[in-house]
């Protein structure tokens, strides 16, 4: 999803939100995505736990492609992919 829509995309810049409500925002926000829609996560660490914890909490539902790789801020553009929601192997979308 990283093109030229990416001015577009909302940026969620977590360094200044509370550590304790950082998690809950994000997950909010990715609750509320539309199928197709996307936005940035800001972050001063590696968020790789939290991918971890979005892939448990919405397996197969979501992208996530780093835009930005420290050392002082980490960019992640994480998406809600387009379709019925259905990801099996047989790739028919049923």
């Amino acid at each position: 999803m990283a093109t030229a829509e990416a001015a577009t995309i909302p940026v969620l810049d977590v360094r200044t939100i509370p550590r304790m409500e950082r998690h809950p925002r994000i997950f909010a926000t990715v609750d509320s995505l539309a199928p197709g829609a996307a936005f940035v996560i800001a972050s001063d660490h590696d968020p790789r736990p939290l991918h971890y914890q979005l892939e448990m909490a919405f397996p197969g539902q979501l992208t996530w492609e780093y835009l930005e790789q420290g050392p002082e801020v980490w960019r992640v553009e994480v998406g809600r992919k387009d379709g019925s929601g259905c990801d099996c192997c047989c790739g028919s979308g049923h």
